[in-house]
């Protein structure tokens, strides 16, 4: 499976950048080190001296600088060597790549492709932990498993009904009805009413309720996704599109949640999730949070254990069914526009 790299990949939480202390993740078989300067400035860069190969994440920041601690080499914030302790000239080769990256919604994003490229524009807009509509908890998961598992897994929600039956306890509606699914420019868009119905354990309901949620999964793995619990008939009453989360009884939350692929077979899941204002409390969000942690290592073990199956098969194909539609829309954007980048780097070579 390819992936996009002209693209914004989570690379860590912005809190676990500290100013002036170098941070290692290997994005996409790529190893990069992020680093606040002095001046507060984000860097990342290939995490690997041009000298020897140490990692860059072992060194000492000097203002927005960065020296490598095993023979001294001094790189600029653009990835050049700018010193080199006891020779005068540096070559023009003495420079690893430095990697577009932002801070945004609570994230380090980096961008791993063609720098001349990078567009901020297309950064997901997530919900930052800062917000103040929402009060939010976070954690993040790395995975034994490829990211494209976890995808297709967040792109098929039929699993909730199996899987999740004792953490969000879906019900049998998940597998039983198919959600509305529409392509979009860079993902596609997942809408789904459940009426008459009293809820799961995160929008338990005394009476009989309409349940509203939709979710956009934007290149490269990134899930943004709202909802509610409305009055019996809402759903008819709008036509079975999208609602005014105003007249929500309760339940609106959103959830950010975003796939890196690390390296091959290995994954780290970013996610936050809780209750727009005024529909719950810390107190909520906690639970919210207890129940997801339950879910995402249900996750966890299914996807981890299909990846063992998938590597034992000598020629592991899947058969679809009606549910993988977004998994399909969503799977075949990803390989037009890893074809394009292929074909735009072969033409300029």
């Amino acid at each position: 499976m390819s992936y996009v790299r002209n693209a914004w990949y989570v690379a860590a939480w912005s809190e676990e950048i500290a100013p002036m202390t170098p941070f290692a993740i290997t994005i996409l078989d790529d190893p990069v080190t992020i680093y606040r300067g002095e001046s507060g400035r984000l860097v990342a860069l290939e995490d690997r001296c041009v000298h020897r190969l140490a990692p860059l994440s072992l060194g000492r920041c000097e203002g927005d600088r960065l020296r490598c601690m095993y023979h001294g080499m001094l790189y600029e914030p653009e990835g050049q060597v700018v010193e080199i302790p006891g020779q005068e000239q540096i070559p023009s080769r003495a420079r690893v790549r430095s990697y577009p990256v932002v801070e945004r919604h609570s994230w380090i994003w980096v961008w791993m492709g063609a720098a001349d490229l990078a567009d901020e524009s297309l950064i997901p807009p997530a919900v930052g932990l800062d917000d103040p509509d929402f009060i939010l908890g976070h954690g993040q998961l790395d995975y034994a498993a490829e990211a494209r598992l976890i995808n297709d897994n967040l792109l098929d929600f039929s699993h909730l009904t199996y899987v999740h039956a004792e953490s969000f306890g879906a019900g049998p509606e998940f597998a039983a009805t198919q959600a509305k699914i529409t392509p979009l420019d860079r993902g596609i868009r997942y809408q789904r009413w459940i009426e008459n119905s009293r809820g799961s354990s995160s929008r338990a309901s005394p009476v009989p309720m309409d349940s509203y949620m939709c979710y956009d999964f934007l290149i490269p793995g990134v899930l943004l996704m709202t909802g509610g619990v409305f009055p019996l008939g809402t759903a008819k009453a709008c036509d079975y599109g999208v609602p005014d989360l105003a007249e929500a009884i309760s339940g609106v939350t959103f959830t950010s949640q975003a796939v890196t692929p690390l390296t091959e077979k290995t994954s780290r899941y970013f996610f936050s999730w809780g209750p727009r204002r005024g529909h719950g409390d810390e107190a909520f969000r906690d639970m919210l949070m207890g129940i997801a942690g339950k879910a995402f290592a249900e996750d966890k073990v299914m996807i981890e254990a299909q990846q063992i199956v998938i590597d034992r098969t000598l020629d592991p194909q899947i058969m679809p069914t009606a549910h993988d539609k977004g998994v399909t829309l969503f799977n075949r954007l990803v390989e037009k526009l890893a074809k394009a980048e292929q074909e735009r780097i072969r033409v300029a070579a």
